[in-house]
């Protein structure tokens, strides 16, 4: 029985090792959108120019700042939601990298989304880029569901164990929806849509995964 379940931790932490990587990855390539200014020669000679350059880049700093603090607490949560993984299976496996394939997509509408939050396609920008969250947050539901169905048995049977399953579920399901209300309200104003997502960063970071026993 020790010996199957150090292999078990063991099969897990790889899988967890792995999925760090990639979030540092993706986290990483965010700072590829700010490119440092360059003076043409109508601007070279004057004093501040480097000031009004760099203070045009604020859809860039707010994309970048979004986008960081997003994977950031995704990357926290899945290290929660693996607190509850006891073994690996194909299930898991590919839900995993479904996963991470939308994570890793993260900069390319942050990218869209620092160019154009300033211009007539700033709601396009938001809905695309509040579109790849509640897809992400879909892709936490699937691996919500590979994780409950590699639990240990002792902890299937475990009432607190329940509680914080149903308790994430509910968080999951309700960040979905979110997200998509976020994606509509972007249709009408993009900083509407982008303050939802941010809201909830809130929802995220409070989120307990630790199975809470009842005090007699």
């Amino acid at each position: 029985m020790a010996k199957n379940t150090s292999l078990a931790h063991k099969e897990t932490a790889r899988v967890e090792a792995f999925t760090d990587g990639v979030f540092a990855i993706a986290m990483t390539l965010l700072i590829l959108e700010f490119k440092v200014p360059r003076a043409s020669s109508e601007v070279s000679n004057g004093k501040w120019w480097l000031v009004r350059a760099l203070a045009a880049l604020w859809p860039s700093f707010i994309a970048y700042v979004l986008s960081f603090g997003t994977i950031l607490i995704m990357w926290v949560n899945h290290h929660g939601l693996f607190k509850h993984a006891h073994r690996v299976d194909n299930r898991l496996l590919f839900a995993n990298g479904f996963l991470l394939l939308v994570v890793t997509f993260v900069p390319f509408p942050t990218a869209v989304l620092a160019e154009y939050l300033d211009k007539p396609s700033a709601s396009a920008a938001a809905i695309f880029y509040c579109a790849t969250l509640a897809l992400i947050n879909a892709g936490y539901n699937l691996l919500l569901r590979a994780v409950d169905q590699n639990r240990a048995p002792d902890a299937v049977a475990s009432p607190p164990h329940q509680a914080a399953m149903r308790r994430v579920r509910r968080a999951y399901h309700a960040g979905l929806v979110i997200y998509l209300v976020a994606a509509i309200a972007s249709y009408f104003s993009a900083f509407a849509g982008l303050a939802i997502c941010l809201s909830l960063w809130v929802l995220w970071a409070m989120l307990d995964y630790s199975p809470r026993h009842s005090a007699h």
